[in-house]
């Protein structure tokens, strides 16, 4: 392994993003912060550094751990960062939030038999 490599690379290998375009999609737009700093696709990455990436609703705070440019399985990448305390509570708290909005909400739509039923109780056709 070497001791840097793009920021995208190592995105992709860490498994944030399915594919490098994406990753270079995601640094481009602003999402993704190297030590608090707003960066470019071809910037490097160490060990050490910390990053901040936006991806979705979610808000991933971590520091590098090793780096690579190889995509391996998902136990070898999670080895490549360690993610804060508070950015994994932040982000359960989120999950937490959003199933609570989805339990409030319509469970899903109407099957035939219950849009029958809908017509005929409003009188429309």
């Amino acid at each position: 392994m070497t001791d840097s490599v793009r920021i995208d690379k190592w995105l992709w290998a860490a498994r944030f993003f399915k594919t490098r375009s994406l990753a270079q999609a995601a640094v481009k737009g602003g999402h993704v912060a190297i030590n608090g700093q707003a960066c470019k696709p071809a910037r490097s990455v160490s060990a050490g550094d910390r990053l901040e990436i936006v991806r979705g609703e979610s808000r991933f705070e971590l520091e590098v751990a090793d780096v690579s440019d190889r995509r391996g399985p998902a136990p070898e990448a999670q080895k490549l960062y360690r993610e804060t305390a508070e950015s994994v509570e932040r982000r359960e708290k989120m999950a937490e939030e959003r199933r609570l909005l989805r339990q409030g909400g319509p469970g899903r739509r109407p099957d035939k038999r219950n849009r029958r039923r809908i017509r005929s109780f409003t009188g429309k056709a």
